[in-house]
């Protein structure tokens, strides 16, 4: 579908942005394997075994095969490596298993051309392939700048040469924080400067017709990475090059939930729009914990292309390569410049006690009668046709169905909540904030209501199974008819695991939050009754932690420390599980501070851009500490990094002493 806007040149980074539809790719043979074209989507992984461990790395690639990985890719820092890819595959063959391998290639094109005649693809990265990043600045004449792309061809056509003699495939994967400096000078640290990055070394590859390839464009955020891969699609099209396929990930998600929910804010993102064709989802963990994660996220797809029909558009007034909010005015504390509210359904618990709400971040200490709440406190509760029997801490507000609220004697600190049969025939308001809850397919019948209301917050659902398509356009609904009411994304989903619950909220939400929609976001619960007392009010946690946690990879509110850690592979200098779990020990009190964790100095200072400080590794048992780019101190010997850190952190004005909640 092709969509114009006045302030928006042509729209088509997707096939519809109402209709569920893989974006149409050329299929890339990888192996026995196929990427893009009508192929399923394919699920892959990295090793985190050192490569010239072979045997350890052979059973290290069957336990990720067995987990459901279909593609596994391995680390080649240098010729040795790469040769030893040989032993791995044969060991693999062996044993019976022949799952394709990739070669990971950073800084060394010997390698990578060693490799690509060894394995079934190699994946350069164009910041680092052939250049070395020092983060200067360097002012190009066009000439100058021809000379640097002159020099790249000479460096990369061998490697294009020899794929294309052993049918050898290729991923250019651009990473967000390793942009080459000649980029960096020209398009900045931006989501077009990844693109041009890429696109340097496809026009070296289709001059030589050579079309074996795969594009990603990797980053820690979420925003930057969903912008970049749009804009990929939309520049690939622009410029007359083939629809190749897409690679999705986001690098540095962490372990855990953290890594689970933003991984799926940008991968999950891109999917509901039809794009990409091979995931990995990059987790601080044991590499076969990975194809699981993204296999509960791709086979979402499978039933999709049946959902109920949407609204065509005629108008589309986001941009989708730059972030831009959703102009709302304020209701109280919703909409506005405030940050994106967080409402947690309790409904279907009755009675709730003062001290079942540490669930939700609210904690009562009988001992001193008061209440503490900790950084992820919610901001609302919903309790449905069940008001809460005693009085709520400062900072917490209920809401009521309104048959509820109208028996209420206090109409003042309980909020209630219409459906539209109700709000367009009642007579009685809160003086201040009303709810109400609207599905998707309302929106339209609920904008003469809407007009001129100052004092309604809409809660927005749907039971479209294309949720998060549905919920954008009851959005752009409200947005054409100028209704700047402050809105609050709802979804719900039947009794799942907590893995399915993190990554779905996170899509349906996450993408959203990144198209600048929603101020505010609620996990409603469907599974009533079907949960004893103690399994729901561990749902209501979750659901909880899984909305700020949401808010956070989506970059739109930040309530807890932000690790951007890489997952282990054979370049990694310590164990980065434990290292960032000990971290994480000493630092998860610091709202809003983000901690870079590499494992060398490939996912060093340029991967960790994002972060405003950083612990790489730089030799065995040796770490260099940072602050943003810079470097405080090196070689810092292993026992002792975690409190040179945080003195760092101490220095930059920006740590507090922890305090605990009992």
């Amino acid at each position: 579908m092709e969509l114009k806007d006045s302030n928006i040149n042509t729209l088509n980074y997707c096939d519809s942005l109402i209709r569920y539809s893989r974006r149409r790719t050329i299929p890339v043979k990888v192996g026995g394997l196929y990427i893009g074209g009508e192929h399923p989507i394919v699920v892959q992984s990295m090793t985190t075994k050192d490569t010239m461990d072979t045997e350890g790395s052979i059973e290290e690639c069957i336990r990720m095969i067995e987990s459901g990985c279909e593609l596994i890719r391995i680390t080649a820092p240098s010729i040795k490596e790469a040769e030893n890819l040989r032993n791995i595959k044969a060991g693999l063959a062996k044993r019976g298993y022949h799952v394709p391998l990739v070669a990971d290639i950073h800084f060394t094109p010997n390698a990578a051309e060693i490799a690509a005649q060894i394995v079934e693809k190699v994946r350069i990265n164009p910041g680092n392939y052939a250049d070395k990043k020092k983060f200067e600045e360097i002012e190009y004449t066009d000439e100058s700048y021809q000379a640097e792309l002159d020099r790249i061809r000479e460096r990369f056509l061998p490697l294009v040469n020899i794929c294309k003699e052993h049918g050898t495939a290729m991923r250019i994967g651009t990473n967000h924080g390793s942009l080459s400096d000649r980029i960096m000078s020209r398009y900045g640290d931006t989501p077009l400067g990844m693109v041009e990055s890429a696109l340097e070394f496809l026009r070296i590859c289709e001059d030589e017709n050579y079309h074996d390839i795969v594009i990603s464009m990797k980053s820690s955020n979420t925003q930057v990475m969903v912008q970049a891969y749009r804009l990929l699609v939309q520049k690939l099209d622009e410029g007359g090059f083939k629809p190749y396929p897409l690679h999705l990930g986001v690098t540095e998600a962490g372990d855990g939930e953290d890594g689970r929910v933003k991984s799926a804010v940008g991968i999950g993102t891109l999917l509901e729009d039809g794009l990409g064709d091979t995931v990995r989802v990059s987790l601080t963990e044991d590499p076969e914990l990975e194809a699981p994660v993204a296999r509960a996220l791709v086979d979402r797809y499978t039933v999709r292309p049946g959902h109920a029909p949407i609204r065509d558009l005629t108008h589309y007034p986001l941009n989708p390569y730059e972030y831009q909010k959703r102009s709302t005015h304020e209701v109280v504390n919703f909409g506005g410049a405030n940050v994106p509210r967080v409402i947690t359904d309790i409904s279907t618990l009755a009675a709730l006690t003062e001290k079942e709400l540490r669930n939700v971040g609210h904690f009562y200490l009988p001992e001193l009668d008061k209440w503490k709440m900790n950084d992820q406190g919610c901001d609302y509760i919903y309790s449905g046709d069940q008001p809460i029997p005693f009085m709520l801490p400062n900072g917490l507000k209920e809401i009521v169905n309104l048959k509820a609220w109208t028996a209420l004697e206090d109409h003042e600190n309980k909020l209630p909540a219409y459906t539209l049969e109700e709000f367009t025939s009642a007579t009685s308001f809160h003086s201040k904030i009303n709810f109400l809850k609207l599905e998707d397919v309302e929106v339209e019948a609920a904008v003469k209501a809407l007009a001129g209301r100052k004092d309604v917050v809409i809660i927005l659902s749907s039971k479209n199974k294309h949720t998060m398509a549905a919920l954008r356009r009851a959005y752009i609904t409200l947005i054409n008819h100028e209704i700047t009411a402050p809105v609050v994304s709802e979804v719900g989903y039947q009794l799942q695991d907590a893995d399915h619950t993190m990554l779905f909220a996170a899509t349906d939400l996450g993408g959203l939050l990144i198209d600048g929609l929603g101020d505010g976001v609620m996990l409603g619960l469907e599974a009533k009754g079907q949960q004893s007392r103690e399994e729901m009010l561990e749902t209501v946690k979750l659901h909880n932690s899984v909305s700020f946690g949401v808010l956070q990879a989506a970059r739109t509110r930040m309530s807890k420390t932000e690790y951007i850690s890489c997952p282990s592979c054979g370049r990694t200098l310590f164990d980065l599980q434990e290292t960032t779990a000990m971290i994480r020990q000493r630092t998860d009190h610091l709202k809003g501070v983000k901690i870079g964790i590499m494992g060398c100095i490939v996912n060093g200072p340029g991967e960790m851009a994002d972060a405003d400080y950083g612990y790489v590794g730089s030799g065995k048992g040796k770490i260099t500490l940072y602050k943003g780019k810079e470097v405080m101190k090196r070689s810092v010997p292993s026992e002792q990094a975690v409190d040179e850190l945080i003195e760092i952190i101490r220095q930059g004005g920006q740590w507090i002493e922890p305090e605990s909640v009992e």
